[in-house]
């Protein structure tokens, strides 16, 4: 059983503040069960999308797996989000500002061992 939506932002907050990084909650979704959405940005101002990861890929539920997005525009990543709010208004955003996202967040490719 994995941790919850809630508990999972609080958590990624705090380890981002405590390693000197920036994260903010840009929108705060159902406690229990939301998707998680991310936005990384660099020292550079470079933004990254993540999604969760398809849960037909993963192989074990407990983790949190996250994908990169091919949006690559602040506009296609609101247009994505908007689209996302249609479909599940209950996501979060979360916004944190690391040099290296994969310290924080468990990042799968497609041809990820960890994806099935």
């Amino acid at each position: 059983m994995r941790i919850t939506s809630e508990l999972f932002v609080a958590q990624l907050v705090r380890r981002v503040f405590n390693d000197g990084g920036f994260a903010a909650v840009g929108r705060k979704g159902a406690d229990a069960a939301g998707a998680i959405f991310i936005l990384n940005r660099d020292r550079l101002g470079e933004v990254t999308f993540f999604t969760p990861a398809i849960q037909s890929l993963v192989e074990d539920g407990s983790t949190r797996l996250f994908m990169r997005e091919a949006a690559c525009g602040e506009a296609e990543i609101d247009a994505r989000l908007q689209r996302e709010a249609r479909f599940d208004p209950d996501f979060w955003i979360v916004e944190i500002e690391v040099d290296d996202p994969a310290r924080y967040l468990e990042i799968v490719e497609m041809g990820d061992p960890k994806a099935v």
